[in-house]
């Protein structure tokens, strides 16, 4: 594997940190690579723009900043429209349906899903970022997804793993379903 560069952005509150330490630690601890995460967030805790970005790899990863994201996920408008043009020509974009309207793309591969609406119906609007990791790791195929679940289990606070990794399949089953209806989408970038 090259190095893969992924930028998750969305509002404080969305729970955009905890999904980049989830794959990370997915890639990293579970699944043998090399990963590194810088995690921005505006001065206000919760409402303004935040990100993280991971840069993943066989190899050490000597320069932690991404220059161009081969992965953008999207979970907030305003990260979209703050990050968008860090999107590889070629990029895959995965963004939350009901919040982000990306602009057409010129090669990029899009795909959207409610995983807001995902997790209010398990009762836990919290979770939608485990949806969307769930979204990323049957997407992108960027590692075993039982890595990407492991981490999902170690990762969330004590006594919600069993409604995570609800969350976590959900999105995960929404990612098989598009695949199914013939969505195509080249790993590994």
């Amino acid at each position: 594997m090259n190095r893969v560069e992924i930028r998750i952005t969305g509002l404080g509150g969305q729970g955009v940190v905890l999904a980049g330490i989830i794959i990370g630690r997915a890639c990293a601890v579970h699944a043998g690579k090399h990963a590194t995460m810088i995690q921005s967030f505006g001065p206000e805790a919760r409402g303004s723009a935040c990100a993280a970005s991971l840069a993943v790899s066989d190899e050490e990863v000597l320069y932690p900043y991404i220059r161009h994201a081969d992965h953008l996920v999207a979970m907030s408008a305003e990260g979209y429209e703050k990050y968008r043009h860090e999107l590889k020509d070629d990029g895959l974009l995965l963004f939350e349906r009901d919040l982000v309207r990306p602009a057409p793309l010129p090669r990029q591969c899009a795909h959207g899903i409610p995983s807001t609406r995902m997790a209010e119906a398990l009762g836990r609007a919290l979770v939608q970022n485990v949806v969307m990791v769930g979204f990323f790791a049957g997407m992108t195929n960027l590692v075993p997804v039982d890595a990407v679940r492991e981490a999902v289990r170690l990762s969330v606070p004590a006594g919600t793993q069993e409604l995570n990794l609800t969350a976590f399949e959900q999105g995960l089953d929404f990612a098989e379903t598009l695949l199914a209806e013939g969505v195509r989408q080249e790993v590994g970038a």
